[in-house]
């Protein structure tokens, strides 16, 4: 198991604490916060830290923009919902680095928060440039990771200054792991995993990875459409890319443990406005698309959720954000809560947006705020920022 610094390991009352946040949440045209989760489940460490007297120094990027300094992405909404929520004034830096912010940084007092502005205004956060890290570094005395959903990246507010730094894991960071290390080393059994989306190839290693594992693994969403391909139970379809192709003919197809749609809702277009049909996957025509399970693959999915002792979720079951083809990702999900005897994880953007959209997400033992990481670790993959922080 990964044994992490913890968060308890370090003295930080009267220290600066440079505390890697993941506040990377969607943002309206206006600039408002659509979805706090995020913001909500870093909240206990930063509390945490507060009780134990440090100087607490919150940093984050938001959205992509290329090392300039883009205003409908500065962190400036996030610091009026912490301020909210901690029902504490919180003070933003106008960059994350210079003299400026060091003089901030420098009047803060012990209990008191500064928030950084986004570290992704400067090119060296995701190069992890040295001088970059250096410049942050001299912010602080020790080093938090409670950013679950960037430890994918080997970026400098990620790993360079875990190494440059005294470093822990924060409380969310060290859940997250604790969980997903569960589900993959002994999960509590039947073990099912949902898994569905749009693109095969960030979920191939994660599907073989649950053919090995669990005890049951079903496959929805336009994912299960190339797979169903390659075992010629959809014929006449286009082929998968060369290199997808082989990545699925690697899979145990034949293991008893897979279980594909057998049925789904068929349209022409994602509009559904022509008309919608219900058939077997192979019954499809060459201008058809499947943009969901169909109602026999909901009973029998259902049925097998129902057994499970542990479950986890990522993925939707087809084109959910159209109510026509809402009907898969929304019986699924409450197949999956009503499973009072099973622990529940779920995790993944679009699945997240789902479970909220259908008021689901506080029925989830477990809501992963990692996407890209959450499948990268469950793929059996070592994250960096997980990495720098183990225990040697």
């Amino acid at each position: 198991m990964l044994r992490l610094k913890s968060l308890a390991e370090l003295d930080v009352k009267g220290k600066r604490v440079l505390l890697r946040c993941d506040f990377n949440i969607p943002l309206d045209a206006e600039g408002n916060i659509q979805d706090d989760f995020r913001i909500k489940q870093t909240l206990p460490t930063i509390e945490n830290l507060t009780k134990h007297r440090a100087r607490v120094v919150l940093m984050s990027h938001l959205g992509d923009p290329e090392g300039k300094r883009i205003e409908s992405l500065s962190l400036a909404p996030v610091r009026e919902k912490l301020s909210e929520y901690l029902g504490l004034q919180i003070r933003k830096t106008e960059d994350c680095i210079g003299k400026e912010t060091e003089k901030e940084v420098g009047g803060l007092k012990d209990g008191e928060i500064l928030l950084l502005e986004n570290l992704r205004f400067h090119k060296g956060e995701e190069a992890n440039d040295p001088e970059f890290v250096r410049e942050l570094a001299k912010l602080g005395d020790v080093y938090v990771n409670d950013a679950f959903g960037a430890c994918h990246r080997k970026h400098a507010s990620i790993f360079g200054l875990a190494q440059a730094l005294p470093s822990a894991a924060g409380l969310l960071l060290e859940k997250e792991v604790k969980v997903l290390t569960r589900v993959l080393e002994n999960p509590w059994r039947p073990f099912c995993a949902v898994i569905g989306g749009a693109k095969i190839s960030t979920k191939i290693k994660i599907i073989k990875q649950f053919l090995e594992k669990a005890d049951n693994v079903l496959i929805g969403g336009k994912i299960a459409e190339p797979i169903l391909i390659v075992k010629k139970m959809c014929i006449g379809r286009p082929w998968p890319e060369e290199e997808v192709a082989r990545e699925i003919e690697n899979l145990d197809l034949t293991s008893t443990r897979l279980h594909l749609p057998i049925d789904a809702a068929i349209s022409p277009d994602p509009s559904g406005k022509i008309y919608i049909r219900q058939a077997a996957p192979g019954k499809t025509r060459k201008d058809e698309l499947l943009l969901d399970i169909g109602d026999e693959t909901i009973g029998f999915f259902s049925q097998i959720i129902k057994d499970a002792k542990m479950i986890l979720w990522a993925g939707p079951m087809g084109y959910f954000e159209n109510p026509a083809f809402e009907k898969g990702t929304r019986e699924v999900a409450q197949a999956i809560v009503r499973n009072i005897n099973a622990y529940k994880i779920v995790g993944g953007g679009d699945t997240l947006f789902a479970v909220s959209k259908f008021g689901l997400a506080d029925k989830f033992d477990h809501v992963s705020t990692g996407g890209g990481a959450m499948l990268i670790f469950l793929g059996g993959e070592a994250l960096p920022g997980l990495q720098v922080l183990e225990k040697k």
